[in-house]
C-alpha cells in the first residue's frame, strides 16, 4: 500500500510538472523576458544585438546577428577554446561598432548560463592574446625566451602599433571561486598556439578590434542607474556585454496578469523541440500578441492554426513544409478505479486535461530564420538552408541538396541537380560517410566547368557545411583554388588540416555548426580516400 501511494505520489508530480511547463507559461515566460532585454538592449542603441544559439533568439523580435558559444566549452574540468566555434564575426563586428551585447538564458537556477560565466570570457581572452601577439610582430616586438626581438622597420611602418596597454588577461565573474580561474590560465597559452595555428585571419581581426575584448555581465538582478549610463565609447576596452534574460532564483514563480494566471519558466527558450509545437521564435514575434492573449486554454489551438497557415504558405510557394506531427498524450479511464490513465499509467483523479500535458512533435522550421545564402569566397561553393533555395536559384547553376525530408524540382538539365538523403549522425552514424563519394563526382562535374553550385541541408549549419568541407578538402588546394584533387594526392590530411578548412568556411557562412559526428564522418571519408589513392600509387609504380 505505501509503495503505492509512493508511485501516485511521484506520478502527480510528474503531472503538476508538466502543467507547469505548458506551453503557455512558455511563450508568456519569453515574452516577459523580452521587455527586460528590450530595456537593455535600449541603453546602448549603437550596439548591436546577437542572440546565443538557440535559446538565446527567443527573447527579442529583432536580432542583428547570431551567435554559438556552447556552455559545455565553460563546464568545470571541461574548459575548452573551440576551433570549430570561432565566432569571429561576433569580434569583428564588436570592433566595427564599439562592442555588441549577447543575449541567453539559463534554467538550471544560476543567473548566467556557462556560456557566459566561462566559454566567452575564454574566448575573448584567447582573442585578445593573439592580438596583441600579432600587433607586437607587426609593431617589431616579439616576445621570445630571451626578451623581446626585433623586426625589420618597413614591417613596423606597415601596421598600427600597439596600444600603450593591450589587456589580455582573463576576466571572470566574481562568483567563479579563484581555483578554478588559475586552473583555466593554465590552458590559455595552448588554446592562443591553437587559435594562430588553425588558420585564422588574424591580421583581419588586429586591424577591426581597436581595444581589447572585455566580458560584463547584466542579469535581471543587475542594479544600473539609467541616468548615469556610461557611454560605450568612453571604456578603454571594447565591451562584449552579457545579458542574461531569465529572472533569478527567488522572484515569484506563480504569476497573475488582469485576465491569466500562469506559471514563470526560466530559461523558457531552452530545448525548443520539446514545447514549441512547431512554433519558430520569427514566428512567435509575428503573433506574439495574439498568442499572449489567446491565455491558457486556447494558446495551443491558436499556435496550431499559425504554424498550418505558415505551412501551407511556404508549400504554396514550392518549399518543404511537412505537417506537424504531434503525439498527444492519451487519457483512458480505468472504469474499475475511476481514475484517468495518462498513456496506459494511473495517476491522480484531476485537474488536468490533456491539452495541459506535454508533446513531442518534429519542428518544421530552423530556429534561425535569418540563415540565407553564403559564398565560400571566389570557390563557386555557396551554403544555404532548402527553405531558401528558390530564393536563391537564380544565383546558381547547380544544387546538391542534402536534406533527408526535401526533393526539390531538378534544376534543368538533369545534371545540374542532385538529391542526397543523408541523415542526421544521431540518426544514423554512417549516412553522411555513405554519401560523400556521390557529393564530390558531383562537385568533380560541375566546378571544371565553372558552374557555381549550392550545397544545401535542412538548416544550411550542419550537414551541407560538412559536405563542402569534404568538397573543399579533396577538390580544392589550400589557396581555395580547385585543382580536381591533385593536391589531396600529395597532402597529408590531419585533423588539424581539415580544422583549418573548417575555419575558412566558417569565415563566410557564419551560421555553421558542424556536429562532432558529422565531422568524424568527414574526416574518416577523407583517410579512407587517401589510402586508396596512395595504394593505387604503388600499384602503379610497382608495375
Amino acid at each position: 500500500m505505501a509503495a503505492e501511494q509512493q508511485l501516485s505520489i511521484y506520478k502527480a508530480a510528474r503531472c503538476i510538472k508538466r502543467s507547469e511547463n505548458s506551453l503557455y507559461n512558455a511563450l508568456r515566460s519569453i515574452y516577459e523576458d523580452s521587455t527586460f532585454v528590450s530595456e537593455i538592449a535600449a541603453l546602448w542603441p549603437d550596439l548591436p544585438l546577437l542572440a546565443n544559439l538557440r535559446c538565446g533568439l527567443w527573447y527579442s523580435p529583432r536580432f542583428d546577428s547570431t551567435c554559438y558559444f556552447k556552455s559545455t566549452d565553460g563546464h568545470n574540468n571541461n574548459w575548452s577554446f573551440s576551433t570549430s566555434r570561432l565566432n569571429l564575426h561576433v569580434a569583428q563586428l564588436a570592433g566595427q561598432r564599439g562592442g555588441c551585447m549577447i543575449v541567453d538564458s539559463t534554467r538550471k537556477g544560476k543567473r548566467f548560463p556557462d556560456s557566459m560565466s566561462k566559454t566567452i570570457p575564454i574566448w575573448a581572452c584567447v582573442l585578445n592574446r593573439a592580438i596583441k601577439k600579432h600587433l607586437q610582430m607587426m609593431a617589431g616586438y616579439v616576445e621570445s625566451d630571451d626578451g623581446l626581438s626585433s623586426t625589420s622597420s618597413n614591417e613596423r611602418m606597415e601596421m598600427r602599433p600597439i596600444p600603450v596597454y593591450w589587456d589580455s588577461s582573463l576576466h571572470l565573474p566574481l562568483w567563479v571561486l579563484d581555483t578554478e580561474k588559475a586552473a583555466i590560465e593554465r590552458h590559455l597559452d595552448e588554446w592562443t598556439e591553437q587559435f594562430e595555428m588553425c588558420g585564422a585571419d588574424i591580421a583581419s581581426l588586429a586591424s577591426n578590434v581597436k581595444k581589447p575584448l572585455r566580458p560584463l555581465w547584466i542579469s535581471q538582478k543587475s542594479l544600473i542607474w539609467i541616468n548615469d549610463v556610461p557611454d560605450s565609447d568612453s571604456w578603454d576596452f571594447t565591451p562584449i556585454i552579457l545579458l542574461s534574460s531569465s529572472a533569478p532564483v527567488g522572484i515569484a514563480k506563480q504569476r497573475t496578469s488582469s485576465e491569466f494566471s500562469w506559471h514563470y519558466i526560466p530559461g523558457a527558450g531552452d530545448d525548443e523541440e520539446s514545447w514549441a509545437r512547431g512554433l519558430s521564435p520569427k514566428l512567435f514575434w509575428k503573433h506574439a500578441f495574439d498568442i499572449i492573449d489567446a491565455g491558457p486554454d486556447l494558446c495551443k489551438h491558436r499556435v496550431a492554426e499559425i504554424v498550418e497557415k505558415e505551412r501551407v504558405y511556404r508549400a504554396q510557394r514550392g518549399e518543404y513544409s511537412p505537417q506537424v506531427t504531434v503525439k498527444p498524450s492519451r487519457i483512458l479511464v480505468n472504469n474499475e478505479m475511476n481514475e484517468p490513465y495518462v498513456n496506459g499509467e494511473s495517476t491522480i483523479s484531476c485537474q488536468f486535461r490533456d491539452s495541459d500535458l506535454s508533446t513531442n512533435f518534429m519542428s518544421v522550421q530552423s530556429s534561425n530564420d535569418k540563415q540565407s545564402i553564403f559564398w565560400l569566397a571566389s570557390t563557386n561553393l555557396a551554403v544555404a538552408s532548402t527553405l531558401h533555395v528558390t530564393d536563391v536559384l537564380a544565383d546558381v547553376d547547380c544544387v546538391l541538396n542534402c536534406d533527408s525530408n526535401s526533393n526539390l524540382f531538378p534544376v534543368p538539365p538533369a545534371d545540374s541537380y542532385l538529391h542526397l538523403p543523408i541523415l542526421n549522425s544521431k540518426v544514423d552514424r554512417f549516412s553522411l560517410f555513405r554519401n560523400l563519394p556521390s557529393a564530390i563526382d558531383f562537385a568533380k562535374l560541375n566546378l571544371p566547368k565553372g558552374k557555381k553550385l549550392l550545397v544545401c541541408c535542412h538548416d544550411g549549419e550542419d550537414i551541407s557545411v560538412c559536405v563542402c568541407l569534404a568538397i573543399l578538402t579533396f577538390l580544392f588546394d589550400v589557396k581555395g583554388s580547385f585543382d580536381s584533387g591533385k593536391s589531396f594526392m600529395h597532402d597529408n590530411i590531419t585533423k588539424w588540416e581539415m580544422r583549418k578548412r573548417l575555419v575558412f568556411i566558417c569565415k563566410f557562412a557564419i551560421n555553421a555548426r558542424p556536429s562532432r559526428g558529422n565531422l568524424k564522418q568527414v574526416f574518416g571519408f577523407l583517410s579512407r580516400e587517401k589510402e586508396h589513392l596512395v595504394s593505387a600509387a604503388n600499384i602503379d609504380h610497382d608495375s
